[in-house]
């Protein structure tokens, strides 16, 4: 039923006409014809600031691992279910399987010896792996080793499955689009392979082989793509980045983002640009004692911790961190971080889309 003039709207607003049998009934036609109008509902859908209904919340690893481990017990994982992964869900978004209105993520486990069959979708996709190895995701064929600290990509569009070669189980996170592309009716979904196309264990992809050496590109791939060709983006050059970062301050040389805190961004090589067209991942390294300013961002963003402890403020909440927790920041809620240890985090976001569609915006307070 529509709000009348004696309702919400018209506390709100004294231009409002008077309530009259006339002005319900008014009322009443429009709804009969599916009609809102505006003027009953310009606080709801034009706030002066963003109002999101996702909150701000916290995973912790220590539950969510358990939880998978269970599942790996109890179900399988194949065609139909596809994967045995856990959505993060917000607890503002009225039980959706979604961490924000514009990602999803998720905890996916891998039992010893099995294989996630091969599908594509549209969605565009990535990895990130907090400990543990043994796992090779293939790529359009191409077969890429899963690590600690490695940030791996699935674009949208690629076959793609999972082969475990080892005795132990594994679990990693996952990042997609899924409630961006839900909303918009753009997403396709088809099976491939019930095993995956190549289950030999490389080292080094062959997008890494060719792709991964610093500063040189590749004369066979000057075409630029929409999302990077790179499968891995290996741990062991995000560490030596954020580390040269923080010995370069000691030097005096600017080069962090702020006193203590180093940070990359993962890039497509062909571009310069983000790694996908709807995602951004990068990661943060802050000095122990180290806190940032508090800031607000249009969009929403996911932080999973990788090494050390810390905390996150939340709104004004103060929430401590250990390895593996997740939390997610909703658009235009003020957060900062404070560092106990050495706090390394992994950060993906939604800023591609609302950078191109110049809805992005950044508040950061002043330091006292």
């Amino acid at each position: 039923m529509l709000d009348t003039p004696s309702d919400k709207a018209k506390t709100t607003n004294h231009m409002m006409p008077e309530d009259t049998p006339e002005l319900r009934q008014l009322y009443a036609d429009f709804e009969a014809e599916s009609l809102m109008p505006l003027w009953t509902q310009i606080d709801n859908i034009m706030p002066h600031t963003p109002a999101p209904k996702a909150v701000p919340h916290v995973w912790k690893w220590a539950n969510l691992l358990p939880l998978a481990e269970r599942s790996g017990e109890l179900v399988p994982v194949g065609r139909g279910g596809e994967r045995r992964a856990l959505g993060l869900a917000n607890p503002g978004l009225g039980g959706r399987p979604y961490v924000s209105p514009t990602l999803w993520a998720a905890i996916q486990y891998l039992g010893p010896k099995e294989t996630a069959p091969e599908h594509r979708h549209s969605q565009n996709a990535f990895r990130f792996v907090v400990e543990g190895e043994g796992v090779w995701t293939v790529v359009n064929g191409d077969p890429v080793r899963m690590s600690r600290g490695d940030f791996l990509l699935t674009p949208g569009w690629c076959f793609h499955g999972h082969h475990n070669q080892t005795d132990k189980p594994m679990a990693w996170i996952d990042g997609l689009d899924i409630p961006f592309s839900y909303q918009n009716d753009v997403g396709f979904l088809e099976f491939g392979s019930e095993r995956v196309t190549d289950y030999s264990t490389p080292n080094y992809s062959r997008g890494e082989r060719l792709w991964c050496h610093p500063g040189l590109r590749p004369l066979s791939g000057l075409q630029n793509t929409v999302s990077s060709p790179i499968g891995a983006y290996r741990w062991e050059h995000t560490d030596r980045a954020l580390t040269e970062q923080l010995l370069l301050e000691d030097e005096g040389q600017p080069a962090t983002v702020e006193q203590g805190h180093a940070a990359v961004r993962y890039v497509n090589p062909t571009t310069g640009g983000d790694v996908l067209p709807t995602i951004r991942a990068e990661f943060h390294r802050l000095r122990a004692g180290t806190e940032t300013p508090t800031r607000r961002e249009v969009g929403s963003t996911v932080f999973q911790v990788f090494h050390g402890s810390g905390a996150v403020v939340l709104d004004g909440v103060t929430h401590r961190l250990d390895i593996g927790d997740m939390f997610v920041v909703p658009s235009w809620v003020p957060w900062s971080l404070q560092a106990e240890s050495q706090f390394d985090l992994f950060r993906f976001s939604d800023a591609p889309i609302m950078e191109r569609l110049h809805f992005d915006r950044v508040q950061i307070e002043p330091t006292k």
